[in-house]
């Protein structure tokens, strides 16, 4: 064992055997530790880097007046060059401390370019300031500063607290030297918080002996809790604590992060007048932030339905601010456009909100059932800024001007349009629309892929019901590859569902894709729940299938003979009829019938007037030329006629429209009345995201249409979408 894990225990077990260990002092505080008590916070400040990139490895802040809502200064640029204040040219993790005497600040950042690799930084850099605005740094070098560590590997995660009783700001953050494994070291600053006072000395080290890193000390009810990552025998957040700031801490063996993904950068901050917690952290394979509340540290509570950010931070923190700090740094670093997107009713589609800086523009999209006869946008209120006028306005007859004004700066007068758009359909980020009319309970129900992952890394599906195909309620999650499924545990994409009427007894089959592979699960209503069958239905490759992947099922079941059919593939099309189980394949009847070489993926399959119609996606949906072909049958097993013009939706540029395609039809029960289900990307912002567009994609309806031959009409992709549909 080594030196570093025997001192640890030592430590440990001091504590565990001590009854009196000792407390924090409790003598008459000092004026500078009473100054920084009595200091009323308003507002909170958030400050973070943004990615891996060289340009993205660089301080940001944001600003918000709830712990809920941040707004990125700056445009979500840098407030300091990296290449001035590091060694390496760029800078991760920053931490930001008021100082004891409640006017001075102090953030620590790790001196680091990820592109030069994961362990080839040294050192950390210091800042202070009395303003939040301007700063001075150092950098240190461990390596260089301090003898003994040769070998050692990176520095990462620096955090800075104030201890008390020693009148002194403590850093501690994660070492790794040679083959050991991560571990929290702490020194003192010096006075000038430009300097370490003497070398570093073990904080804490992970009993796993895994590793130990991203640090977040918290003071509450006599003890120090240490929020940190764990890695090596599992993975995640843990917490130990103790009475003591520099030693003893005892382990608390659960993990506490709120989810099942990787997690990393654990940041804790006290809401202004109240005894709950934020505990946040970066659930970095997901490219988001999870959000979650408590008053204990023990028990927490996800409240990211409550959260919203108009930027994409990485491991960062967030400090509580009085009103004139809030407003010296709006003066500083706010901007009208920011402002004016921040309007806030319920009735807006906030994802959907477009801002044309250039032209003082902004276009509002509003919820089915809006009065724009008398809707107030609600913009955001901060310490400094003012929006005028700030009462209900009516949007009927055209836009109305709106005046914001910034203290230190000039008024800006911007045109802001509202209109009652039917597209998107669902509220967030979805994709692959799988739609259905359930004869049991009489409503529409859409089934989509859960998007907004990076790289399309969702891991549950969630469905949708609606009387008229406008306004949908979300019926929450009907299947959780976490739980619900054995065989799969990742890429949740692209389900089906049919409806199937046994007896009396009506039953749901879902098929979906897990790990690139199908299964099918069962319910006996439209929201579930639904139960897995236990294993993949399509797990390989059909014959004379080259190259491709087992995703995307379409379930058809034929109205002229009542038999069912599956049909799948990505670079081809496959189709097997079902068993009368409809959890089985006859593998006898597998047949490749790929259409042309425009299929890509995403078939789906519908009878209309004798004839039956095969649909498909053609290129890539990372692409805005992602759009809908279709063919003609006169059997469920083709052979495919395809049409000369066979165009079924492609993007719309002029519109800002893009990556129309994965597509379902449905037809209006007892009408020759037809719609188009498709995701897009996400407008406006998925016009600006490159390939990330793909995976942050939106569902939308529109008409479908017919000629007098049977050949369908291209359709228009719109942003109005449909109105509301009367059943008989």
């Amino acid at each position: 064992m080594n030196t570093c894990k025997w001192v640890g225990l030592f430590l440990a077990l001091n504590t565990l055997g001590s009854v009196t260990a000792q407390q924090p002092s409790k003598k008459k505080s000092s004026k500078s530790e009473i100054k920084a008590s009595n200091t009323k916070t308003t507002a909170y400040l958030f400050t973070y880097f943004t990615g891996n990139s060289k340009d993205e490895e660089a301080i940001r802040f944001a600003i918000s007046n709830d712990g809920y809502n941040f707004r990125a200064l700056n445009n979500n640029k840098p407030i300091i060059n990296s290449a001035e204040i590091s060694e390496t040219g760029g800078v991760r993790d920053p931490h930001i401390l008021r100082g004891a005497d409640g006017k001075t600040f102090y953030m620590v950042v790790t001196d680091m370019v990820s592109a030069k690799g994961w362990d080839s930084n040294r050192a950390m850099t210091l800042l202070k300031s009395s303003d939040l605005i301007h700063w001075t740094s150092s950098k240190i070098n461990i390596q260089k500063r301090f003898p003994g560590n040769e070998d050692l590997l990176r520095v990462w995660a620096p955090q800075t607290i104030y201890d008390a009783k020693a009148k002194k700001y403590m850093i501690y953050w994660s070492m790794k030297n040679g083959k050991n494994p991560d571990i929290i070291y702490y020194a003192y600053a010096n006075k000038d918080f430009t300097d370490l006072e003497a070398a570093p000395k073990q904080l804490f080290f992970s009993p796993t002996n895994g590793s130990c890193i991203d640090g977040d000390i918290i003071f509450k009810d006599g003890k120090y809790h240490l929020f940190f990552k764990t890695e090596g025998e599992g993975a995640g957040i843990k917490i130990a604590t103790s009475g003591k700031l520099t030693e003893g801490y005892v382990l608390q063996d659960k993990y506490v992060q709120q989810t099942k993904d990787p997690v990393e950068g654990a940041g804790v901050f006290k809401l202004n007048n109240s005894e709950e917690y934020i505990l946040m952290y970066d659930v970095y394979t997901k490219g988001k932030y999870q959000f979650t509340k408590t008053k204990d540290l023990k028990n927490f509570t996800v409240i990211d339905q409550e959260v919203t950010m108009n930027f994409h931070p990485r491991h960062g923190t967030v400090l509580p601010i009085t009103s004139e700090e809030a407003e010296r740094l709006q003066s500083k670093w706010g901007n009208a456009a920011d402002v004016i997107g921040t309007a806030n009713a319920k009735e807006i589609k906030k994802i959907n909100t477009k801002i044309d800086a250039e032209n003082k523009t902004v276009s509002l999209s509003v919820k089915p059932g809006t009065n724009l006869n008398a809707f107030n946008p609600s913009f955001l209120s901060f310490p400094g800024i003012q929006v005028k006028p700030n009462t209900p306005q009516n949007f009927s007859n055209g836009p109305v001007q709106y005046t914001s004004t910034i203290k230190g700066q000039s008024p800006q007068t911007w045109t802001v349009y509202a209109a009652e758009n039917h597209n998107p359909v669902l509220e967030g980020l979805y994709a692959d629309p799988d739609i259905i009319f359930s004869e049991k309970t009489g409503k529409f129900y859409i089934y989509p892929t859960s998007d907004g992952f990076d790289g399309w890394s969702g891991t549950y599906f969630k469905a949708f019901s609606s009387p008229d195909l406008v306004n949908w309620k979300d019926e929450n999650v009907i299947l959780d590859l976490h739980k619900d499924v054995s065989w799969a545990k990742k890429n949740a994409w692209a389900p089906c569902i049919t409806e199937k009427k046994i007896g009396d007894t009506y039953k749901y089959l879902y098929y979906f894709c897990a790990a690139q592979k199908i299964g099918v699960a069962v319910s006996d209503n439209p929201a579930g729940p639904f139960m897995d069958s236990g294993k993949a239905l399509i797990d390989k490759r059909p014959e004379g299938a080259k190259g491709g992947q087992q995703i995307d099922p379409d379930v058809f079941i034929d109205p002229q003979t009542g038999k069912s059919y599956l049909y799948w593939g990505n670079g081809y099309m496959a189709c097997a009829e079902l068993n009368d189980d409809m959890i089985s394949i006859k593998e006898e009847t597998i047949k490749i019938m790929t259409p042309d070489n425009t299929f890509r993926e995403g078939a789906t399959v519908f009878f209309r007037n004798g004839k039956y119609y095969f649909l498909w996606s053609e290129d890539d949906t990372r692409s805005e030329n992602y759009k809908v072909r279709y063919g003609i049958s006169n059997s469920p097993l083709g052979p495919i006629q395809i049409p000369e013009n066979n165009l079924v939706i492609a993007k719309d540029k002029e519109a800002g429209i893009l990556g129309t395609g994965h597509n379902s039809v449905i037809q209006v029960p007892g009408k020759d009345e037809w719609y188009i289900v498709y995701h897009r990307f996400n407008y406006p912002k998925g016009n600006t995201m490159g390939e990330a567009a793909g995976y942050n994609r939106e569902v939308c309806i529109d008409k479908l249409e017919f000629d007098n031959e049977g050949n369908i009409k291209e359709t228009k992709p719109t942003h109005q979408g449909i109105k509301a549909i009367q059943l008989k």
